[in-house]
């Protein structure tokens, strides 16, 4: 059997090797690091995580808890590292992100089917079947190639950006204590209180900081899910406060009352020397970042091992241009997976890897498709990308939305939620996964 080339080893990527090879199909994977690094990478692993370590919610009454779940019931290689290499962070699942790429990379590396191809691909592959898994990333000339297949179609991108790490020895907690919110879970999160005083200060600072100049970059383009915290702080006062630095379900141990602001810190890695400032993606200069986060009192003297980034994401129209199945309608040895296909997160990427290959290895194998259904988190997320009434196409989180109601009522929203979460599970029990 020709292998499949799979361009790309990020996470969509390495979950589309792996469920390839696993089935006993050889796999070539093409992956331009380390001879070439996009902006936003620093590391030579596969699936590297270039901006939050966290994997989000894993409970089932959250969707994306759901598909995380359906993703370990198809044996995910990623999801088996995450859980490997997971770091306390409350309800949400977030890893240690070093370990987790590592593992990954190990795993690829010493598969007997998977042969890693190192270097950059700048043009479409003339036969065979090919998966591009080059994520919102993908390199300017491969971009160019691969928007010549869809000359009557629009090729889009957009702008995403990623929070500063801060190391923990340099928080200041004698300002800061740790708790997560509601005292759900294990206190897993340092807070970090604002005053009024201190928060409108810090507000009035970071609407007028300098930013790093990105060509092309407006305000109104910027991907909501990712939102810089200026662009957020730009549209009002209150905004960040019922935004990322709101305070509710968090009382200051020494008040006992809730504090006018909150900036949180979440765990980025097993040891807990680092630290993620949630919620504060930005695309500020580095001096600016420093000054204006240094106004936060807990963060007074951080100490900075990687600051902000702002870097360009690109996605297809994927409506007019792939099926259920992440192929590209009339060309259907050309598939696509990932933040490409414009789903959006770590988890919808991964999600889009394991079904892509799921389904050109049973084609491979002359067996019928599985065809998810939409009561499942993937089969929703896959019709929602291939969706051709879907008009003003944007990239989207796996949410409730895109699955059907149950038809009848359940009280309460977590418990309608659950109740959608063991329906989705009990349709993926009855399909051959094989």
């Amino acid at each position: 059997m020709e292998p499949v080339i799979v361009i790309g080893a990020g996470l969509a990527g390495s979950e589309a090797a792996w469920q390839l090879a696993r089935r006993g199909i050889p796999v070539e994977l093409r992956e331009m690091k380390p001879q070439k690094m996009s902006p936003a990478h620093h590391t030579e692993y596969f699936a590297e995580l270039v901006c939050s370590n966290s994997l989000r919610s894993d409970q089932l009454e959250n969707a994306v808890g759901l598909l995380k779940e359906e993703l370990r019931r198809c044996g995910s290689l990623i999801m088996a590292c995450a859980d490997a290499h997971r770091v306390e962070a409350g309800g949400a699942l977030a890893v240690d992100r070093n370990a987790f790429a590592a593992a990954i990379t190990e795993k690829i590396r010493n598969h007997p089917n998977i042969t890693v191809v190192e270097g950059e691909v700048t043009e479409i592959p003339a036969e065979g079947n090919v998966i591009f898994a080059t994520g919102p990333l993908t390199s300017e000339n491969l971009s160019q190639a691969i928007g010549g297949l869809f000359p009557d179609s629009k090729y889009l991108n957009f702008f995403d950006a990623a929070a500063p790490l801060v190391t923990f020895e340099s928080v200041d907690m004698d300002s800061a204590w740790f708790a997560s919110r509601y005292d759900r879970g294990t206190p897993d999160y340092i807070n970090c209180p604002l005053s009024r005083e201190e928060y409108e200060a810090f507000w009035q600072e970071l609407t007028h900081a300098q930013e790093a100049e990105v060509h092309g970059f407006e305000d109104a383009g910027v991907f909501e899910g990712c939102m810089p915290v200026e662009v957020m702080a730009r549209r009002g006062l209150d905004t960040l406060r019922y935004g990322p630095l709101k305070p509710v379900g968090l009382k200051d141990p020494k008040t006992g009352e809730e504090p006018y602001a909150v900036v949180q810190l979440r765990k980025d890695n097993a040891q807990g020397s680092i630290y993620n400032i949630v919620g504060f993606q930005t695309h500020l200069r580095w001096p600016e970042q420093k000054r204006v986060f240094s106004m936060i009192p807990a963060l007074k003297n951080a100490e900075y091992i990687r600051y902000g980034v702002m870097h360009r994401n690109t996605f297809l129209d994927s409506p007019r241009l792939l099926d259920r199945y992440y192929r590209v309608k009339g060309q259907e040895r050309l598939m696509f997976s990932g933040q490409i296909t414009g789903v959006e997160g770590y988890v919808e990427s991964t999600a889009s890897g394991c079904l892509t290959a799921m389904e050109l290895s049973r084609r491979l194998e002359g067996k019928p498709p599985i065809n998810f259904p939409r009561e499942t988190a993937m089969g929703a997320m896959a019709l929602y990308v291939s969706d051709p009434s879907v008009v003003n196409f944007q990239p989207m989180n796996v949410n409730f939305g895109l699955i059907p109601q149950l038809g009848y009522r359940v009280k309460g929203k977590r418990n309608k939620n659950a109740e959608i979460s063991k329906r989705a599970l009990e349709k993926l029990a009855e399909l051959d996964l094989g």
